[in-house]
């Protein structure tokens, strides 16, 4: 039983130093930097975030983990990336906080070797398997820490600022 929750406290605690960094890099961009595309690939900050919210915390840890449905997903081709003219910044920050949240509810509540309550039946096929809530975090700590990276890059062309100064 220690040994879980030591486990649980160290993947959870870099997950939560992921998300940190995530958030760390949004401080001092102004509504324009955060909607910008600053890649050939066109995301925007604002989209990368939107993403994280939908396909990492809400689709992993509420829908696979959890049980609910994906009733939340937005329609259309990379949906999950795109912000709307109107929707406030704020807000979508505001949704990745909420999400994070429930998250670490769901971490902290439920045994890391539980299986996942909606498994997708195209994993096998895709050469994925994710049996329990172990791997389901040990996913979602690396797909963050990518994104991650990839903030870090558009953070720099928008203004300049390192994360980590080389």
């Amino acid at each position: 039983m220690t040994s879980d929750v030591a486990e649980r406290d160290l993947l959870l605690g870099r997950l939560r130093g992921q998300r940190r960094h995530i958030l760390d890099q949004l401080d001092g961009l102004n509504d324009e930097q955060l909607r910008m595309a600053t890649l050939p690939s066109g995301w925007s900050i604002l989209g990368l975030v939107r993403h994280l919210t939908l396909s990492d915390e809400r689709y992993w840890f509420e829908t696979v983990m959890g049980g609910a449905p994906l009733d939340f997903w937005p329609e259309g081709d990379n949906a999950d990336w795109r912000v709307g003219a109107d929707e406030p910044a704020d807000q979508v920050i505001a949704d990745y906080r909420a999400a994070v949240a429930a998250s670490d509810a769901l971490i902290e509540s439920t045994p890391l070797s539980a299986p996942p309550k909606s498994p997708e039946d195209w994993w096998p096929a895709a050469g994925l398997a994710f049996p329990d809530l172990r791997s389901v975090i040990v996913h979602v700590l690396v797909e963050t820490a990518t994104h991650a990276g990839h903030l870090d890059a558009a953070r720099e062309l928008i203004d300049g600022r390192q994360y980590i100064v080389l």
